[in-house]
């Protein structure tokens, strides 16, 4: 597997972490029930799902990249995992606006609420 198209640049990246943050909220919204309030929940579960990918997402490039689990948590578990909930919050950036507009067009679906 030719993993440089994955990892060795920032553009497929940014792609696969902007798609994800569109899906994300679709999927959701079909255990969440209509309304504003679930809206809002529906909203931050996303937001927690997609820092958690984001984690893992980087994890996993650390890894395609050579780096082994014991290099990548050598200064400590907590520490490596204060890294990678910043690398996932910094991805936010790229999935950010792309999650807001797909929770934004979730209200046009619904057919027992109003917005």
């Amino acid at each position: 597997m030719d993993t440089s198209l994955l990892s060795g640049g920032i553009l497929i990246p940014a792609i696969v972490l902007a798609a994800i943050g569109w899906v994300v909220p679709r999927l959701l919204a079909i255990v969440f029930p209509e309304g504003v309030k679930p809206l809002l929940l529906l909203a931050f579960a996303s937001t927690c799902i997609m820092v958690a990918l984001g984690m893992i997402f980087f994890l996993l490039l650390y890894i395609l990249q050579g780096l082994s689990l014991s290099e990548v948590f050598s200064l400590g578990v907590r520490e490596g995992l204060v890294h990678f909930a910043r690398l996932g919050l910094a991805s936010a950036l790229l999935w950010g606006p792309i999650m807001i507009l797909s929770v934004a067009g979730l209200p046009k679906h619904w057919v027992e609420e109003t917005w």
